[in-house]
């Protein structure tokens, strides 16, 4: 087992595609997960900035004595919808921890000036880099700035899934920028699979080893034959082998991923042998 591994891995979208649930449910149970034996797994509560007011109205009614929730929004509107996201989430209530902001091929810059003015102290920025640009370019105008890379994993139609040599080529850019990176949708399991629906889906085991191949020098083919590979139990050994210092890189890397369901890559983790089946 390597728990390490996986500690603060899973950002809770309860919120969006495909679960898309109702935020008084995704919020009653992101507390149960954070009150829970696996809360060391589970990462921030993600809202769009659209439904911030929604989520702020419902921590005012909410009943109990609840710290505040540690939240990430994203940012669709990109640099011009900066301040007003930020502004929308300073509530007593709720605690920003990180921005998530879609750039445009080529719109880095904007992107990041408009974090840098108005970002506040200790909150983490992701910049979410555009499939229909040139990535590696947009990954080097990133570099240096201080924020990080977010890649779109996944969707609800197959052409939303990259496939494994794009992705490799992605995650050995990001790395060989210095960049730490997290990613979203698609990875619900955490090994390589078709779904019923005929999409291929990453698994996040699979992207861990793969940035834990990158690190150690491998090539975007090397990366690539990681994310392709789809036996579970060798994956799992792999991970198992990783020394702390190692695991540790890694995670500083690859930070996180949302996933609707926090559940089920658990699970994934249980029956692979990684995480303990109780709370023993």
């Amino acid at each position: 087992m390597n728990g390490l591994l996986y500690r603060g891995l899973f950002d809770d979208a309860a919120l969006f595609p495909p679960g898309n649930a109702p935020l008084g449910q995704a919020l009653h149970e992101h507390r149960n997960h954070r009150d829970g034996h696996r809360a060391q797994y589970v990462g921030p509560f993600l809202v769009p900035d659209a439904r911030v007011a929604e989520l702020r109205t419902l921590l005012d009614r909410e009943e109990g004595d609840h710290a505040p929730l540690a939240t990430v929004v994203t940012v669709p509107g990109g640099a011009e919808a900066v301040p007003g996201a930020v502004a929308a989430a300073q509530q007593a209530r709720l605690h920003l921890v990180g921005l998530e902001v879609a750039a445009e091929p080529g719109g880095i810059a904007a992107v990041t000036e408009a974090l840098d003015r108005h970002l506040p102290a200790g909150v983490r920025a992701y910049v979410e880099i555009s499939r229909q640009g040139r990535v590696p370019d947009d990954l080097a105008a990133l570099a240096g700035s201080g924020h990080r890379a977010k890649f779109r994993t996944g969707g609800v139609v197959a052409r939303a899934h990259p496939g494994e040599a794009e992705l490799a080529v992605n995650l050995h850019a990001a790395v060989g920028s210095g960049l730490s990176f997290k990613c979203t949708a698609g990875l619900h399991h955490a090994v390589r699979h078709t779904t019923p629906e005929g999409f291929e889906q990453h698994g996040f085991l699979n992207v861990l080893l793969a940035t834990a191949a990158l690190l150690e020098g491998a090539t975007a083919a090397d990366a690539e034959a990681v994310l392709a590979e789809r036996a579970g139990p060798a994956l799992a050994a792999a991970a198992s082998r990783l020394p702390d210092e190692r695991s540790e890189r890694v995670r500083e890397t690859f930070h996180s991923f949302g996933t609707c369901s926090i559940t089920e890559p658990l699970e994934d983790l249980v029956v692979l042998g990684e995480l303990p089946a109780t709370t023993s």
